[in-house]
């Protein structure tokens, strides 16, 4: 397993994160205990999870499981740089979601209980809140890092001018800021490359992209139809965009079919080569799934094939970061 450190800090985390949203309504407990136990067995050391996850279920039914599974002791918790997540609904009453202070700090401490720890590594925000002050936020979340509660903090879904203004208002705080964002990011969702990883990059703020094979399009999907094994749970949303990019993706088969790779591993491939990425979230059912996500490390592109592949998904505009991206 390659490491990388995390945005600018001296933190170091492997090129591949493990995302836990499956686990309890999709993945049993034994079966997500194994699942993690073989994920530091390959040197996977990054594991994100949310408040929220698990909520088919129950409210931090995610993060129980994880919390259960540090409990087995045997160095596990120390292995592990421990991602997890505030701002989605946790209850029916108004202060019960969102970044005010309040719910900031009422959520860490909630998180640490259902994940029997201490510390949270990196504490993000799930969405931007437009109705809180950068510096509400900046307070509460200074208020963790001094408790020894957060050692980091990041964001999800943020845009990039949501960056700026988040480490604008940081710096003249003293404080870190938002040491990466976690974005939506794979070759068919590239929107993110006029302006937030641009942002990201200045700002030394490291990209976990999320949803890397895009629900299971980019991962071999009319292949797994033929054969019977596509998985329903992730293909029944889709089935509207894999009719419209049918062409692309057929053609993205074939073109890895030459290339000798699983079409899993070369769109990992391909977000691992992208500058300002440090580790895309791999989110398996099962252990044969983590195994198998291990072959994105392997995949070298040339330029010919990344040239291919912008002509099968092509970038927003005419590439590359704005304002050169739609004007001259």
């Amino acid at each position: 397993m390659d490491y990388i450190n995390l945005g600018r800090t001296g933190l170091s985390v492997s090129r591949l994160c493990l995302g836990t949203m499956n686990f309890g309504p999709f993945t049993s407990e034994p079966d997500s205990f194994t699942i993690m136990d073989r994920a530091l067995e390959h040197g996977i050391n990054f594991f994100d999870t949310a408040n929220i996850y698990g909520r088919k279920i129950a409210v931090g039914a995610t993060e129980e499981i994880i919390g259960r599974w540090f409990a087995q002791g045997d160095g596990r918790r120390d292995k592990v740089v421990l991602a997890t997540k505030v701002y989605g609904p946790m209850g029916d009453w108004p202060n019960e979601r969102g970044l005010s202070a309040r719910h900031i700090i009422r959520s860490c401490e909630d998180s640490l209980r259902r994940l029997r720890t201490d510390t949270i590594d990196l504490f993000q925000m799930h969405h931007v809140s437009r109705a809180t002050p950068w510096e509400e936020i900046w307070q509460a979340m200074e208020t963790l890092v001094a408790q020894g509660k957060v050692v980091y903090v990041g964001s999800s879904n943020f845009a990039g001018w949501h960056l700026a203004a988040a480490q604008e208002s940081a710096h003249r705080r003293n404080f870190l800021g938002l040491v990466s964002e976690q974005c939506h990011y794979n070759l068919l969702t590239r929107h993110v490359e006029l302006e937030l990883l641009p942002a990201a990059q200045h700002y030394g703020i490291g990209v976990i992209p999320w949803s890397p094979l895009r629900g299971g399009l980019l991962g071999g999907v009319l292949r797994k139809q033929a054969e019977g094994t596509a998985a329903r749970t992730n293909m029944d949303h889709m089935t509207g965009e894999l009719a419209e990019r049918r062409g692309a993706i057929e053609a993205y088969e074939k073109l890895c079919a030459d290339l000798g790779h699983d079409p899993a591993d070369v769109a990992l491939g391909w977000l691992l080569s992208r500058p300002g990425v440090t580790a895309p979230i791999i989110g398996p059912r099962t252990v044969e799934q983590l195994d198998a996500s291990l072959g994105g490390l392997t995949v070298e592109l040339t330029e010919d094939v990344l040239a291919r592949l912008d002509e099968l998904f092509p970038p927003v505009g005419k590439g590359g970061p704005g304002p050169e991206a739609w004007a001259w």
